[in-house]
């Protein structure tokens, strides 16, 4: 990783009793990465928790301009994780956030997994540097994507997490999982059988390296999605990311692990990616999984039934009055306490 250079932006005031928030910035080669730090007030030691966000341009609150609204989960949980004792980092990916405009241009085309390990490592680094945080007690908690740069990260020992809480977690390749979520919105369809073959077709040529040349009989949004991956600036992201396969790197950590995916997920599915999952964790001792009854995909509380549930409702994830499911945050910080020691 290059060099990182630390600056403490600003010292906010306190977001409730007894809970401090500051915004800090730190140097990734000639980038500039951002992000916030939630923790209570005190000496300490206070333990620490990375957030790494999922997918696309997601921020650090886990808000992302593809979803309407600001009322995102990541924010919201590491509020409560700052109540609950814990130091909270979480920060913005390079191309998202205040410093998006001046890093795009020298990301374009150097997207890839060693840079968004880059990120973990950094944001880490940067928590550890807080006064009051215990370097030895610095677990990452992840959504989506975002579990397999920590489990990257994990198994690279840049940084080593003392932990992982994984949510919504993939169990299976990122192809696998989109193509899962394609079919079920084209299954209705007189044509859904050959909509996925096209697309099929276009995905060989997609990872045999091919240029991208749209097909005319499939839906503009399938088109975009494979151009947008084609994309030189998301290159060769992409293409790692597609094949990556989120269970054989589980496989490998020994440190304890929590996999928690909603079975209001409709993005990831609990037995599609939970059984992988559980599979390859069947050998750590401290591996918990669970599987709670009204979490989404972002871990709020989501009361329709599951059968009713569609790929619009996560247009809703952000919108104000929506909570995070109270059970979900009950799980995650009693699991991080519990490993963390603290009472």
């Amino acid at each position: 990783m290059g060099r990182l250079f630390f600056s403490v932006m600003l010292l906010a005031a306190p977001l409730r009793a007894g809970v401090v928030s500051r915004d800090v910035t730190w140097s990734i080669g000639a980038t500039t990465a951002a992000a916030t730090v939630v923790m209570p007030e005190g000496k300490g030691p206070f333990p620490g928790v990375v957030m790494v966000p999922g997918s696309g341009p997601t921020d650090r609150d886990w808000c992302s301009p593809l979803l309407p609204g600001k009322n995102c989960s990541a924010r919201l949980l590491a509020g409560e994780l700052a109540n609950a004792g814990f130091a909270v980092i979480r920060y913005d990916k390079r191309f998202t956030g205040p410093y998006a405009a001046g890093n795009l241009p020298l990301l374009a085309g150097k997207l890839s997994m060693l840079s968004h390990m880059e990120e973990v490592e950094g944001a880490a680094a940067m928590l550890k540097e807080q006064p009051g945080v215990d370097p030895s007690r610095v677990y990452a908690l992840t959504n989506s994507e975002g579990a397999i740069h920590a489990l990257n990260c994990q198994l690279a020992g840049k940084p080593s997490f003392a932990g992982l809480v994984l949510t919504g977690a993939p169990g299976r390749r990122m192809l696998d999982v989109m193509r899962t979520q394609i079919g079920a919105q084209v299954a209705g369809l007189p044509d859904g059988a050959d909509i996925m073959a096209r697309f099929d077709k276009l995905m060989a040529k997609f990872q045999a390296g091919l240029p991208f040349s749209p097909d005319p009989a499939l839906p503009a949004g399938i088109n975009n999605l494979v151009a947008g991956f084609s994309a030189p600036a998301s290159l060769p992201f992409t293409r790692e990311l597609l094949t990556a396969d989120p269970a054989a790197l589980a496989a490998k950590v020994r440190v304890p692990v929590l996999v928690l995916i909603g079975k209001k997920d409709v993005q990831i599915d609990p037995k599609l990616d939970g059984g992988p999952l559980e599979a390859a964790l069947s050998k750590n001792k401290d591996a918990s999984f669970v599987y709670p009854a009204n979490a989404n995909h972002v871990l709020k509380y989501e009361p329709k039934p599951r059968e009713q549930l569609t790929a619009q409702d996560g247009l809703s994830y952000n919108a104000e009055g929506r909570k995070l499911d109270p059970g979900t945050v009950k799980i995650i910080t009693g699991w991080l306490k519990s490993r963390a020691a603290v009472k």
